[in-house]
């Protein structure tokens, strides 16, 4: 895993006004932490004592500008920690960049992903009948959601014709009717970070990474900056009943995280989470890799990604965001400092690698153009 600060930190880093939560052995718990000429500094103060105090003031970006900050290490040595001493208690490391936020999670906006889930409901978890329930639904489906907007009367028409085609969902319901699905992926303190252990339920056997905008959003429902996540979704659970969304959703470190929130300042704001793209990329073990992009403006996903769990060679997944022509759905997952606590445990690893990911990272195959950074995981 690269823990390189060019390839952790956004290309224009050296403007970039990106905050944090590391582990402080001085501290014996988490700090504030800002970046600033590839050093990773402390800022926790009694005005600012967590991430969801600095996230409630009116220009969170200004305030950290204005604090000197102790050095905890370089953005290198840090990350490195996280790799190789991961978890070590005497070593800095990175933690997820929320704290006392629950994370919430916006489902079933993209086209592509209402019909995905219409397939799981009717493959009722079965991976192996997914190709051919994909094209009959692509057959009925395909044409009428990419241009419809949820809620309208034109909606309701492609709802009523699906009804009487007999491919009425409860997910169509919440992709194209007028209430958004909304549901809690993670409790407060629960959400890992970069270089962390992420895990897959060993139940599973069809599952996959959901690489997502994450934004920062405070009790007022202001949008104060963004991250990167990867959202663990297990598909044959969910896929059995739809009552079993916390089961498929919310597990043993199955929110990542980061690596730092980019606070919206003069020069990145939430045009460029609306033009952002995510390019997810995963290799084996064996070498062999593919690759797959999201583009925020289009309300679908270019391809689905799941793997069966005994395939089981699968050692890296790699997502990206890079500044193109978008507009951002409300596919977005947010991160609230207040709402309804789910019983996620630990972040602590869950399964073995050999039935899973070995590593994941968020980040961005157009280097140069990169502005959320690189989120960077194993699993």
């Amino acid at each position: 895993m690269d823990t390189s600060p060019d390839n952790i930190l956004p290309s224009d880093h050296g403007t970039a006004c990106l905050v944090g939560r590391v582990w402080n052995p001085d501290a014996a718990g988490p700090s504030l932490v800002c970046i600033r000429d590839g050093a990773i500094l402390d800022i926790t103060s009694t005005d600012a004592p967590t991430m969801r105090d600095l996230l409630e003031m009116d220009d969170p970006a200004a305030f950290v500008r204005g604090q000197s900050g102790a050095s905890l290490g370089p953005v290198e040595e840090i990350t490195a920690n996280s790799v190789t001493h991961r978890g070590d208690a005497a070593r800095p490391h990175m933690l997820a960049p929320f704290d006392l936020q629950a994370v919430k999670a916006c489902g079933v906006t993209f086209a592509q992903s209402i019909i995905e889930r219409v397939i799981e409901e009717m493959a009722k978890g079965d991976a192996s009948q997914a190709e051919a329930i994909r094209a009959r639904c692509m057959d009925i489906l395909g044409s009428s959601l990419t241009s419809v907007k949820a809620g309208s009367e034109e909606a309701e028409g492609v709802k009523q014709a699906l009804i009487e085609a007999g491919m009425w969902s409860q997910y169509l319901e919440v992709g194209i009717g007028p209430d958004a699905e909304v549901f809690t992926k993670a409790q407060p303190m629960s959400s890992v970070g970069w270089g962390a252990d992420v895990g897959l339920h060993p139940v599973s056997e069809w599952n996959n990474p959901e690489p997502e905008i994450v934004l920062a959003v405070n009790s007022m429902g202001d949008v104060k900056g963004a991250t990167l996540g990867n959202d663990v979704n297990l598909r044959d659970v969910e896929g059995r009943s739809a009552l079993l969304l916390g089961k498929a959703k919310d597990n043993n470190a199955s929110s990542a995280i980061g690596p730092f929130i980019r606070l919206f300042d003069d020069g990145y704001g939430i045009d460029d989470v609306r033009r952002a793209e995510l390019v997810l990329e995963v290799t084996a073990r064996t070498g062999s890799s593919f690759a797959a992009r999201v583009q925020c403006r289009r309300s679908a996903v270019i391809r689905s990604i799941s793997w069966r769990r005994h395939a089981g060679r699968i050692t890296s997944i790699q997502t990206g965001s890079a500044s193109i022509s978008a507009r951002c759905s409300r596919r977005c997952r947010t991160a609230a400092p207040r709402g309804p606590a789910s019983p996620m445990k630990s972040a602590t690893r869950c399964g073995s690698s050999s039935h899973g990911w070995e590593r994941c990272r968020t980040g961005s195959a157009c280097r140069q153009t990169a502005r959320p950074g690189v989120l960077a995981h194993r699993l």
